[in-house]
């Protein structure tokens, strides 16, 4: 179910001196066998879901090396494996989307950085800010300087995000604290090349076991033990952290011959840093930049030897960090004025914004403002007027359900039902479903966390004049909604309905595998079902309906609104994921039709004389497949529905017209390809 990258992973076979070619998480993912790691583990989540999709089409490479990969119930889980590395010379390491991930995880990751590491622990963090991410815009930084945890943020370049990879479970294991590694996903993303190392088996393994167990009580997090690691942490950890980053240099300094000027920057952005000093004539093509720059692949713990150093010299400095607050900018602030370099003015956000995505413009626009060359921003300003002018403003296009996806007609039920019960208050839960909130549904009052939907409902449900809605995929079932949703719903004896997304995957991050998907890879347990899960939490009313029958699910939550049952209402929405549904069907009808086989496709449209040009089936639809056109009457100057290509045949408009008792314009067809004799005599008779 999760993306294929079986002729990609041939790539991690590669040997001593050989060159890789190819993109940023595959490299990632080489580097770690490289390393000798011996478990992975991982939450989906962009931008680093595919190292999961990645190890889990390689496990014959990592079988024969003896290296374990789970596929985690939740980033918790997968923080908690690192636990293994605390007490043997393990190398681990997990992987998921960040900050949202983090704050999951952060129970775990805080024990696990008070406890200190024995074996090397890698965490692999997706980040991004600004309109491309899908998180919350808090920064991983924030949580390192919590926690004591190392952060580090390569630049984007194949070579170095392999060696910080393998230089970060030795600075792990140097200084006996778990380690971040930041990818935004330009960096999962980028390609190049590298010269590869052989594959490590590691020292302790599936294939060579542990012994004996490991007893220690001073890495219990537990007072007294707490207290001594937290000192631990500041008198031995950290030093043993800074001496490592400068002696094995994992920060860079490029040299430029404008010698009073300086920009220092997280490793991640020197990309866009030299792109922009390139469009300004501060930078020849190769990356040689006129302009000095100090480059933080390590973000967290700073060097102040180092920035000192740089800066000292400097008549004025740039430190270009993205998100807020500004914590590298404050911090060498206070280093300069620690170390008495008075004398250098530093700049950041008040020539950079304080909050967003630091995108090339973003970038190109700060710095040239820094090296007084706002002249150069002119004529990107103009062209953005010009192109308003000529388009008259790009029509906004927020995302929304896919053609055919079987939560759509979940939620034109609930419009149908609006119109008959009054507005309802739905509490909304992550994942595809999430779509609901924009036009045309304009459904989900909150959403407060990946399977919280149900626990953010507690407080609304009692105090409101009706039965509230919550949803939850069950993406969001097996994560979290579980425990803090249902079983908490049932122990409190709460009112209320869950409505759940049963479309068989963990759809929002790739169509990753869950417990109750149809369908199972071989090294996953089969049939782990949602409804026995629910019948032995003890919800005593539990009704699944089919999603693409809007009328059903009308009158079943219409039902659930109603019903004297006091207690917990779950509605199961069954209707698998279409785009996973259609990844299946596509090669086998493309087989079938070069076989010569009949094969029938349905297709839905629109009669034309009969549309009214009402356009309330698009209203309550939202399908991008489902538009208008001219009317072909040269009487009536109302567009009529349409139907264009990519409808696959799902039948929500035709549900929807009937449900919601609209015009009876939509018709149902069947296109058959190799016909047989008996499909062409009924064609020729009709």
């Amino acid at each position: 179910m999760e993306r294929s990258f079986k002729q990609e992973v041939a790539k991690l076979k590669l040997g001593e001196g050989e060159t890789f070619h190819g993109e940023g998480i595959l490299a990632v993912t080489k580097a770690l066998l490289q390393s000798g790691v011996a478990y992975v583990g991982g939450y989906q989540g962009a931008p680093v879901s595919h190292m999961m999709d990645v190890l889990n089409d390689a496990r014959d490479i990592l079988d024969e090396l003896g290296i374990h990969v789970e596929s985690n119930a939740s980033e918790a889980g997968a923080a908690a494996m690192l636990g293994a590395s605390i007490n043997y010379p393990m190398r681990g390491a997990v992987t998921f989307k960040s900050t949202v991930g983090t704050n999951v995880a952060s129970d775990a990751l805080s024990n696990l950085a008070s406890a200190g590491v024995l074996g090397g622990a890698l965490i692999v963090l997706g980040e991004d800010y600004g309109e491309g991410s899908s998180i919350i815009q808090e920064r991983s930084h924030a949580f390192a300087m919590k926690s004591q945890i190392w952060l580090l943020d390569p630049r984007p370049n194949l070579r170095k995000i392999v060696e910080m990879v393998e230089q970060g479970f030795e600075l792990s294991e140097a200084s006996s604290t778990p380690v971040m590694l930041e990818l935004r996903i330009r960096a999962c993303h980028v390609q190049g090349s590298f010269k590869t190392k052989r594959n490590q088996a590691p020292r302790l393994s599936k294939r060579t076991l542990i012994e004996n167990p490991a007893f220690d009580p001073g890495r219990i997090c537990l007072p007294p033990a707490t207290y001594a690691q937290e000192k631990h942490k500041i008198d031995v950890r950290w030093p043993a952290a800074v001496r490592f980053i400068r002696e094995r240099k994992l920060n860079e300094t490029f040299a430029g011959d404008m010698r009073e000027l300086g920009i220092l920057c997280q490793g991640g952005l020197y990309n866009a840093v030299i792109r922009a000093l390139q469009q300004l004539g501060f930078a020849d093509a190769f990356g040689a930049s006129r302009v000095p720059i100090y480059c933080m692949n390590v973000t967290y713990p700073l060097i102040p030897e180092e920035i000192t150093e740089f800066c000292r010299d400097k008549a004025s400095v740039l430190v270009v960090e993205e998100g807020q607050p500004a914590y590298i900018e404050e911090a060498v602030l206070a280093m300069l004025r620690r170390h008495e370099v008075d004398d250098v003015k530093v700049h950041g956000k008040d020539l950079l914004p304080m909050a967003g995505e630091y995108t090339g413009e973003v970038v190109f626009k700060g710095i040239a403002r820094y090296l007084n060359h706002a002249s150069a921003i002119e004529p990107i300003i103009t062209l953005k007027k010009k192109a308003a002018e000529l388009l008259g403003g790009l029509p906004q296009r927020p995302p929304g359900f896919c053609v055919g996806c079987p939560e759509r007609p979940v939620f034109s039920a609930m419009k149908v039902l609006e119109s008959e019960v009054g507005k309802i208050h739905m509490s909304a839960d992550i994942g595809c479903h999430l779509f609901s909130t924009l036009p045309p549904f304009d459904l989900g009052n909150t959403v407060l966390g990946y399977g919280l939907g149900l626990a953010s409902n507690s407080a609304i449900q009692p105090m409101f004049g009706r039965r509230t809605i919550t949803m939850m995929g069950d993406g969001g079932f097996w994560h979290n909604g579980l425990t803090s949703g249902i079983a908490n719903t049932v122990f409190n004896k709460n009112d209320g309905i869950l409505v759940i997304m049963k479309n068989g995957y963990s759809s929002a991050t790739g169509t990753q595998e869950l417990p109750s998907s149809p369908q199972h890879s071989a090294h996953k347990a089969p049939d782990m079902s949602m409804e026995r899960a629910l019948e032995g939490i003890g919800v005593g009313w539990v009704k699944t309906v089919d999603n693409y029958k809007v009328g059903a699910v009308a009158k079943t939550l219409k039902e659930a609104m109603t019903t004297d049952y006091k207690g917990l209402k779950v509605i199961i929405a069954d209707g698998e994921c279409q785009l996973e549904r259609q990844r299946k069907l596509r090669p086998l009808v493309a087989k079938q039709l070069s076989e010569g086989k009949r094969t029938v496709r349905v297709k839905y449209g629109v009669d034309e004389d009969t549309c009214t040009g009402d356009h309330s089936c698009i209203r309550l639809s939202g399908c991008p497949t489902l538009t208008i056109k001219d009317n072909p009457d040269p009487l009536r100057t109302d567009p009529v529905a349409t139907v264009i290509d990519g409808c696959v045949g799902c039948g929500l408009c035709g549900e929807n017209a009937h449900a919601a008792v609209l015009c009876p314009s939509f018709y149902r067809a069947e296109v058959i390809q190799n016909p047989s004799l008996w499909d062409r005599l009924v064609s020729k008779i009709l």
